[in-house]
């Protein structure tokens, strides 16, 4: 049931971090991946990675803030393999941290540009292939800033809601087709994005000592679920979020 044989994975921002672990792991479940980033250098290293386990792998560099970058990304993509069975929507940007108070416009448009418009974007270029053949999944790479208010990352965590709530109203637009879209909510995870935070031995103590499983994630945790979600496993869940955060958001008093 986890088996994604045959399938082609499209994951955007997958040179590094969560990105990479989730097309690591479906690779490993038998997926055709496309490797997509910024930088062709960092797709090319990726995609070689793969060739040399054996595995079928293509390097599409992008910036999801540019729609035409995107439409080029997907006419690729189905130039080479001609369908896209998972979509994974995981590059993300944070160019700001501190109050709202103190962001400028430009980079709220930043965020919400690569964070959220490009999702839709990306939505509506690659499920319509999907909705011809009444099959297929997408997955949202959200945050558990989307449930928790936050006095430093406010619009990070106001535009991983927005993504929260797209993925509801995608899935009931796409639920007739048998499209699937949901979302995951990583918690603190071992990657570049959030180096600053584990890095710092105080910072990253004090937030293991908070979590219920006493550590921060690794891409792998993320890469798992995001294979659950894509393969028959997942085949009855749709519009729901699934938190991996070892457990930060339930955890009551410490005992």
């Amino acid at each position: 049931m986890f088996s994604l044989a045959g399938k082609v994975a499209l994951v955007t921002g997958s040179s590094r971090g969560i990105g990479k672990a989730i097309i690591e792991q479906m690779a490993n479940a038998g997926a055709r991946v496309v490797v997509s980033s910024r930088k062709a250098d960092a797709c090319e290293k990726v995609r070689a990675e793969f060739a040399a386990r054996g595995q079928e792998a293509i390097a599409v560099p992008c910036n999801v803030g540019q729609k035409e970058e995107l439409r080029k990304l997907v006419d690729t993509v189905m130039a080479k393999w001609g369908r896209i069975d998972v979509l994974v929507c995981n590059a993300a940007s944070n160019p700001a941290y501190g109050p709202m108070a103190n962001a400028t416009d430009e980079v709220f448009d930043k965020i919400m540009l690569t964070n959220v418009k490009s999702v839709f974007w990306l939505a509506n270029m690659v499920l319509p292939q999907m909705g011809e053949r009444k099959d297929g999944a997408m997955i949202i790479i959200s945050s558990i800033g989307a449930l928790r208010g936050s006095s430093a990352l406010g619009l990070y965590a106001t535009s991983k809601a927005a993504e929260a709530g797209m993925c509801r109203a995608l899935a009931c637009e796409w639920g007739p087709k048998n499209i699937r879209i949901n979302s995951i909510a990583p918690g603190l995870i071992r990657t570049d994005f959030a180096r600053a935070l584990w890095e710092d031995d105080t910072r990253r103590k004090s937030r293991e000592a908070l979590t219920p499983l006493r550590r921060i994630g690794e891409p792998k945790d993320i890469g798992g679920i995001a294979v659950f979600l894509a393969s028959d496993a997942g085949s009855f869940i749709t519009g729901q979020m699934i938190v991996a955060d070892g457990g930060v958001t339930i955890a009551g008093e410490r005992g």
